[in-house]
């Protein structure tokens, strides 16, 4: 019994870190339709900005679920008004620009930091069931991922900027017509997506250490699961991490990391062959 409640929350914590990585990129692809590729660096800056925040005294709590999205939301938001916005419907040019990015913000933080390993300590110390032990900290990461999703899917389905946004993403010319700025709903939307971005990175840099290249590790995963799951941003990004999350974790956990990974990419061939629209193509439609 304790093996299998071990077990399931380690899936979990398969399942949650999918979530953290790929619910920026789905607000941004999902919504807007920009394909970043700088949403890997926008994960980065956020675990730099926690580890400085820890440095500089600041309350790891803080600098992780404040700082990160902050600093990482201004940086795309400046982004999207420098770049992004001259791009709109030009997928190619948008792909070669926040490719651009992507090495911009390696090469900056190279210079900074350094090309070495950083990080901080976990702040939740382990936890032990039985005659076996876990990681504290993943239950944080669970518990955050799911905050997430349920905020996210509140942000759209009931505040009135959720409403709009998703209103001016169907249809700018009537959203303008009706008084709202398109303009300044793309920026802040690409800047929540950015933010989003940044919490998850700043939430899983004391799990995996900081490096200015990490966002390459991330960038194959999220759009993964971002495309199998399909139109809908929440219910898709939720039902595509589940699938892809719990097999790639089970597989990790049978096996090693590497058979995960596979594993992940297979299942989302055959996912994608199966289902060409995604996950909510076929199922959820029409939901968030």
């Amino acid at each position: 019994m304790d093996l299998a409640l071990i077990l399931g929350i380690e899936i979990l914590y398969g399942i949650a870190s999918l979530v953290l990585i790929s619910a920026g990129l789905a607000v941004i692809f999902g919504m807007m339709r920009v394909i970043n590729l700088a949403h890997g660096e926008f994960l980065m800056l956020g675990g730099y900005a926690t580890i400085v925040g820890v440095n500089a005294g600041l309350n790891v709590y803080l600098s992780m679920l404040i700082l990160a999205p902050l600093v990482v939301g201004v940086i795309g938001l400046v982004v999207e008004r420098l770049v992004i916005r001259f791009l709109y419907g030009r997928l190619l040019d948008t792909m070669l620009a926040t490719w651009g990015l992507s090495l911009l913000f390696i090469g900056l933080v190279t210079t900074i930091f350094g090309n070495t390993t950083t990080g901080i300590s976990t702040p939740i110390p382990g936890v032990t069931v039985g005659a076996y032990q876990m990681g504290g900290y993943n239950l944080f990461v669970i518990l955050v991922a799911a905050l997430l999703l349920v905020g996210l899917y509140a942000a759209l389905r009931f505040t009135t900027w959720g409403l709009i946004a998703q209103g001016t993403m169907q249809n700018p010319e009537m959203a303008s017509a009706m008084g709202v700025n398109p303009d300044r709903v793309y920026a802040i939307t690409f800047a929540a997506g950015a933010a989003i971005s940044g919490l998850a990175g700043g939430v899983l840099a004391p799990l995996t250490g900081i490096v200015p290249s990490i966002g390459g590790a991330y960038i194959a995963k999220a759009f993964i699961t971002v495309i199998s799951g399909g139109a809908s941003i929440v219910m898709g990004t939720g039902s595509a991490a589940v699938f892809l999350g719990g097999l790639s974790q089970s597989v990790t956990l049978a096996y090693n990391p590497v058979l995960g990974d596979v594993a992940l990419l297979l299942a989302a061939i055959i996912l994608l062959r199966l289902l060409p629209q995604g996950i909510t193509g076929r199922f959820f439609r029409g939901r968030l």
